[in-house]
């Protein structure tokens, strides 16, 4: 039961809580970084090393902390581990660390993270926390990289900074541009709460005639 809690919790992050394309959450890095499919990687890594790390202190440490004080301690600890992943990519990553700019740093405001704490890792054990922070991270780091796909795609001609095309090709240089972002999120919200909504019609009407 305890495995079968654990799955669940990771699964429900990746589709049905889905933190960008279902509850819209952490809008700023969204749609300002994901100008290609690294920066969405790149953005989607550092934000699951913080969700991560931070649900799993955030866990451990709350019969410690007074319920007055315990935004701005959970602050503390975000911002730590925003600081661990900042000082982590200039080092290792300094192209990547100079395109995602000073959207590493507002992680710390990111509200998928203070929301998984406040929600979820303060209400439940070491486990489970860390479980449903992985699913949150990897469904964040998904929608990015497929939105940073698309723009990158159509709005440069290229994947993973590899041209696909011919000098023929003419991009569509809006995609580049916050406009494009928000067109591009929002045919792709749609799309991916359409399948959703028709999976689970499906799964429903198998139910139904299972029953019958």
């Amino acid at each position: 039961m305890a495995t079968r809690s654990i799955t669940y919790e990771f699964a429900k992050g990746l589709i049905k809580n889905n933190p960008v394309f279902v509850q819209v959450l952490g809008m700023c890095p969204v749609l300002a970084v994901t100008t290609s499919v690294v920066n969405g990687l790149g953005m989607g890594m550092a934000t699951s090393f913080v969700l991560v790390s931070a649900a799993l202190i955030g866990s451990l440490i709350k019969p410690l902390v007074p319920s007055e004080v315990r935004i701005p301690v959970y602050a503390v600890v975000i911002a730590t581990f925003v600081t661990i992943a900042d000082l982590v990519l200039r080092a290792f990553f300094p192209p990547l660390s100079a395109s995602l700019g000073p959207y590493v740093p507002l992680i710390v405001v990111n509200c998928v993270i203070m929301g998984r704490i406040e929600a979820f890792a303060t209400r439940n054990g070491p486990g489970p926390a860390v479980s449903d922070a992985l699913g949150m991270g990897a469904g964040f780091t998904a929608a990015l990289m497929v939105l940073g796909a698309v723009r990158e795609v159509l709005g440069s001609g290229a994947f993973f900074g590899i041209e696909l095309f011919g000098e023929g090709f003419t991009p569509l240089l809006v995609m580049i541009l916050p406009a494009g972002a928000f067109l591009t999120l929002g045919v792709l919200m749609a799309i991916f709460n359409a399948l959703k909504e028709g999976s689970h019609t499906v799964l429903i009407k198998a139910e139904s005639k299972a029953e019958a």
